[in-house]
């Protein structure tokens, strides 16, 4: 599985609260607080890809009591850094596994699994096996900003859509999960969600980048640039333009990048 560094993450972070869907997270915790959800104990949380704790971060911004939180990571210098943010005001196990492993994540018990923008890195098959997983233990999931492939600039380029389309498909590229789901990650997980009975709900959270995320949408365009650089049949002077156009427009234009929230509750139905 490709790796994050955590200046990268910590640029992130606020576009991607600011993005996340507010409704959603407010339906979660009212069902974690609901009877036949909590059975009066203190809810065990899996955050997978935890990184350095972001979802923690964003769901106690958004009302959400000192649930444990059990944080699972392959990248061990990323959930020392998470601990060292928290572990004096959170309840906090940190787990460090190859998340391309199914029997090594550690799900026993958890009343909800967590994951940031990490199903569009992971292939059909971990959505099936993770999903038969919660459905045995009647976990609840939240899977906040999936990519969606949707990706809108102001001003416009002439290359603006030729680069999209390759970007979109360097997006299918095995992240070490086998075939990534890339822009169909919501959608495919969904679908695998609902035949297996769960209740789902789904809501846009895209990134709305201004002047305000410059430094954001510097970091979005190289990445971009490089991903696409070969095999996509870009002219690399056209290619050079794009990235020195977009560049220079960090402050004064705009970005939406499309992403999807999930959220996934047991039903009757999804029994064990």
């Amino acid at each position: 599985m490709s790796g994050f560094s955590i200046s990268w993450l910590d640029l992130r972070e606020s576009a991607d609260f600011a993005a996340r869907d507010k409704p959603l997270v407010t339906q979660l915790l009212a069902w974690l607080a609901s009877p036949q959800a909590s059975n009066g104990a203190e809810p065990l949380v899996v955050d997978l890809g935890a990184g350095t704790g972001s979802t923690l971060r964003a769901m106690a911004r958004l009302g959400a009591p000192k649930f444990v939180w059990r944080l699972v990571d392959h990248d061990g210098a990323l959930l020392d850094e998470a601990l060292k943010r928290h572990r004096k005001t959170f309840l906090i196990e940190d787990y460090q596994a190859d998340l391309t492993v199914m029997n090594e994540l550690p799900l026993g018990g958890a009343r909800l699994v967590t994951a940031s923008a990490l199903f569009d890195l992971v292939s059909r098959e971990f959505v099936d096996e993770l999903v038969a997983r919660l459905y045995k233990q009647r976990t609840g999931l939240y899977a906040a900003l999936s990519y969606d492939g949707i990706m809108a600039w102001q001003p416009a380029h002439p290359l603006d859509a030729a680069v999209l389309a390759a970007f979109n498909t360097d997006q299918l590229r095995d992240k070490g999960f086998g075939q990534a789901l890339g822009p169909d990650a919501a959608g495919y997980l969904q679908q695998a969600l609902t035949l297996a009975g769960y209740e789902v709900f789904t809501a846009k959270s895209p990134w709305m980048l201004t002047a305000a995320e410059a430094s954001l949408t510097s970091e979005l365009v190289r990445g971009i640039s490089a991903a696409v650089a070969k095999g996509y049949g870009l002219d690399s002077a056209e290619l050079l333009d794009w990235k020195t156009f977009r560049l220079a427009h960090t402050a004064s234009g705009t970005c939406t990048v499309g992403h999807l929230d999930v959220l996934a509750l047991p039903t009757s139905s999804s029994a064990a």
